[in-house]
């Protein structure tokens, strides 16, 4: 089959590798239909993790369930499903309290499991022809037949999941202000989900002008950080006060608000902790790793960041960190597109063919030719 193959730092392939098989009763094989490309992809992309030569990448997979395992009940040949992010197996500690992100059965030695990800396990990425999804009728969930919401629907896997988790880790009320560090993808369905769940007031910060302009349609108030301190800027329309509740979208890639050329693993979190009043919450989807080569500073090679606890202290805030558990929210997000209460492909900007994925990963990490959020489909020969 196809698939997007890692080569080295900012070099993508498409070309054929092994068909996935059943290795297990619980096994199905997905004919994918769509992958989107994820921020998270860009870090591997650019060499920023442990990723070797000749991964398949692509954790944001929907399809069409082709074979079935015998020990598989609850799926059947033809059922078009889309897949958490996270690999879990549903029977572990974790698992069973909710917290599927956090699997202890699916990566040996590791908490947490994922497609075409380094050090998530021996999952194949889905930005390929087809895909092996593990304890399937646990990690499938079912969608309606046809094509209607597919764009909507792949968001599902990761994204929508991911921003509505950051909301959820701030524990964002209605009738609350909420900053939103980046209006990358997860950034815009955060401060979507923080929205959808009845904030009265949403910033979203960032200086890319494309997806400034995305927060402003869907009714956040952005904030360009390259044209002065964002915690004075949002201070400044609250009164003084800053926000009840703030989330991290951006991560250990963020740069400086004084120089957007030189990275700053930390600015967000501190920034965020200066922008949030005092006794307010912190919620941190963004993804910071124990390991970085390519870190600015010896310890934040080793994931140890200067963060201003302190001051953390003293106002009383508290923080919520971790990948999402998908699981916790995508049935009722599914439910939520159905009933046509939330439509997350308005982040959207391309729509293209498996073979363009190497084009698509070049300007997707440029952030040039407005390029937010690109999904590519296998086997079909459009382009958006």
């Amino acid at each position: 089959m196809k698939a997007v193959v890692y080569e080295k730092p900012f070099s993508v392939t498409v070309r054929d590798v092994d068909d996935p098989r059943i290795q297990h009763p619980n096994d199905v094989i997905v004919r994918v239909t769509s992958s989107a490309i994820c921020g998270s992809d860009l870090h591997m992309y650019e060499g920023r993790t442990a990723a070797e030569a000749g991964i398949v990448f692509g954790h944001e997979n929907l399809g069409i369930i082709e074979e079935v395992g015998d020990g598989v009940t609850s799926l059947s040949q033809g059922d078009r499903v889309v897949m958490p992010f996270n690999v879990a197996c549903g029977f572990c500690k974790n698992c069973l309290a909710g917290k599927t992100g956090f699997c202890l059965t699916v990566n040996p030695g590791f908490a947490g499991g994922a497609y075409g990800y380094v050090a998530m396990g021996p999952y194949t990425g889905g930005q390929a022809e087809r895909l092996r999804v593990p304890f399937a009728d646990f990690n499938c969930l079912k969608l309606p037949p046809g094509e209607e919401f597919e764009t909507d629907f792949v968001l599902l896997a990761d994204i929508f999941p991911t921003g509505y988790h950051g909301c959820e880790l701030a524990q964002v009320k209605p009738g609350e202000s909420v900053a939103v560090y980046g209006a990358g993808p997860v950034g815009l369905m955060a401060a979507y989900s923080a929205l959808l769940r009845g904030a009265a007031k949403v910033f979203s910060v960032d200086r890319v002008p494309e997806r400034l302009a995305k927060a402003e349609e869907i009714g956040a108030i952005p904030i360009d950080f390259s044209k002065g301190d964002p915690a004075a800027q949002i201070k400044e329309q609250t009164g003084g006060e800053g926000t009840d509740k703030g989330v991290d979208a951006v991560g250990y890639q963020a740069t400086s608000h004084k120089d957007t050329s030189h990275e700053e693993p930390a600015v967000v979190l501190n920034t965020l902790v200066e922008t949030v009043r005092p006794t307010g919450l912190l919620g941190i989807p963004g993804l910071y790793v124990p390991s970085d080569p390519g870190a600015p500073d010896e310890h934040a090679k080793h994931g140890q960041l200067l963060v201003s606890i302190g001051k953390m202290f003293e106002k009383g805030q508290q923080m919520g960190t971790g990948q999402c558990n998908v699981k916790q929210y995508n049935r009722q997000l599914r439910d939520m597109i159905i009933a046509g209460r939330a439509k997350p492909s308005f982040v959207v900007s391309h729509e293209l063919p498996l073979d363009q994925a190497p084009q698509a990963y070049e300007k997707f990490d440029k952030r040039v030719e407005g390029y937010t959020k690109v999904v590519l489909h296998p086997g079909h020969a459009l382009a958006a």
